[in-house]
């Protein structure tokens, strides 16, 4: 069994909050390493996946919320598929990334660019243009040229252009877009 009398209640109670938001039980995980082998991020993390659940579980909060992994993890869920107790491992590493976002904590700035990009471009346009994100991104991360050598065969095969596509009902999009927003704010 787990102890975590030696955990902070500050900790503890902040490791609660980031575990009940991606309903994780810390006790779950016997770290068996099978998330750990299965991630195909791995190789660029700072902290394996199990390295994560059991900081966590040692109540190493301030670790956990400076370290690169939860913002280099693509949440392809593979973590989650080959773990044999179900541990929700990429709803935690949102739920950690969400709270360091809180703090004012970005270890990798670029993965929260994008999504702050891609969820205005859906609101704006009820869908996600690639050319306006990707330019957009481009400017905002500071990758001016980024993918720009692929712009020409993207154009040819009419990939990308001038025209913005929208959907009928954008209103409504934005609408389900602020409703999810809202909630997860709430959490």
């Amino acid at each position: 069994m787990l102890d975590l009398s030696s955990i902070s209640d500050e900790n503890y109670e902040r490791i609660a909050t980031i575990t009940s938001e991606a309903a994780v039980d810390l006790h779950d995980c016997y770290q068996c390493g099978k998330c750990s082998a299965g991630c195909p991020m791995a190789h660029e993390m700072d902290l394996l996946p199990r390295q994560v659940l059991r900081a966590l579980q040692l109540g190493q909060y301030e670790q956990v919320l400076n370290a690169k992994t939860p913002w280099i993890c693509a949440t392809c869920m593979v973590c989650s598929a080959r773990c044999p107790q179900e541990i929700n491992i990429h709803g935690l590493m949102l739920a950690v990334r969400h709270a360091a976002k809180q703090q004012g904590l970005r270890p990798v700035a670029e993965p929260d660019i994008f999504d702050d990009i891609f969820i205005s471009n859906v609101r704006l346009f009820g869908k996600s243009n690639e050319t306006i994100l990707a330019g957009r991104y481009n400017l905002a991360s500071r990758h001016l040229m980024q993918d720009m050598s692929n712009v020409p065969r993207m154009a040819a095969r009419k990939m990308v252009g001038p025209k913005v596509h929208t959907v009928k009902n954008r209103k409504a999009v934005r609408e389900l877009v602020d409703r999810v927003l809202k909630r997860g704010e709430e959490q």
